[in-house]
């Protein structure tokens, strides 16, 4: 039987990028960081309980200016989850399909996350007395 020459088939360097393919990847990547950050907590509570000394050394580390971005990334990480979670569950009722609004939702999910991230931070230092 004789091969059948068929084209590939297009793949990123072929298509432009669009708001729809670019935060289905970051949606991947959030879910990941949210699995990463996972663990930075779970840290953080068995040195709780395992005694002042170990919770010293993670708190020690969280404060550090790493361990901050990694809190913030985490806190990105969460809302944008979230917010583009939201998102899909209308797509799962048939609603929001329309190019117009898919693209809007988007942005406002991206955007939202990045707000309620600063939002946090804000609150969270508010709460802290401002150190």
């Amino acid at each position: 039987m004789a091969q059948v020459e068929r084209p590939l088939s297009p793949h990123l360097q072929i298509y432009k990028p669009q708001i729809s393919s670019v935060l289905s990847i970051l949606h991947r990547m959030t879910g990941f960081g949210l699995g990463v950050g996972s663990l930075l907590l779970a840290w953080w509570l068995v040195a709780a309980a395992y005694g002042p000394d170990a919770f010293a050394v993670v708190q020690d580390f969280i404060s550090s200016w790493l361990g901050r971005l990694i809190l913030l990334g985490f806190t990105f990480c969460f809302f944008f989850h979230m917010a583009n979670g939201i998102r899909h569950l209308f797509w799962d009722i048939g609603k929001g399909f329309e190019i117009k609004t898919a693209d809007m939702t988007g942005w406002l999910a991206f955007l939202g996350a990045g707000a309620l991230t600063v939002l946090a931070w804000i609150a969270g230092y508010a709460m802290r007395g401002g150190s």
